[in-house]
């Protein structure tokens, strides 16, 4: 798939099964994020989906309407060829027009707060830099476009 085709947000169907999958096999930090941080909209509204199929990858957690990439990496990402895949991977995503983040296993399961504050912090670059719908604080409810600059 081209960056070009973002508009379908890179998705990849014929990854799918195994995105499935690894939707049943999650690791543990993967477990864990899911449940306490990006599941049922708790990251100020938006919707994270899990393993998700996105150009020749599949992201661990992905916001289109963010365009956000959250990657979980556990021990065999030291490894070298696998942190060199790692590499393309976070440069293609880029390329599309994905920001990605990546944390550690052991991030996840031992400062899980500090994961959540990184994820927030980078959800409210993404929303001054990009001309995203306004959200009403606290629900998912979208407020009407305004003309000219709008304040948040």
């Amino acid at each position: 798939m081209k960056a070009d085709e973002t508009n379908n947000y890179a998705y990849n169907k014929k990854l799918q099964p195994f995105a499935n999958r690894l939707r049943k096999e999650m690791t543990k930090a993967e477990a864990c994020l899911w449940k306490y941080v990006l599941r049922a909209r708790q990251m100020k509204g938006y919707q994270f989906r899990r393993q998700r199929p996105v150009l020749n990858y599949i992201a661990d957690f992905m916001c289109k309407e963010l365009k956000l990439v959250i990657e979980v990496d556990g021990s065999t990402h030291q490894w070298e060829e696998t942190a060199v895949k790692d590499l393309k991977k976070k440069k293609d995503l880029i390329e599309a027009g994905f920001k990605v983040l990546r944390f550690t296993d052991e991030e996840v399961l031992r400062h899980i707060e500090g994961v959540r504050d990184s994820i927030v912090l980078t959800i409210q670059e993404i929303e001054k830099s990009t001309p995203l719908i306004p959200r009403q604080r606290g629900t998912d409810k979208v407020l009407p476009r305004q003309r000219g600059n709008v304040e948040q």
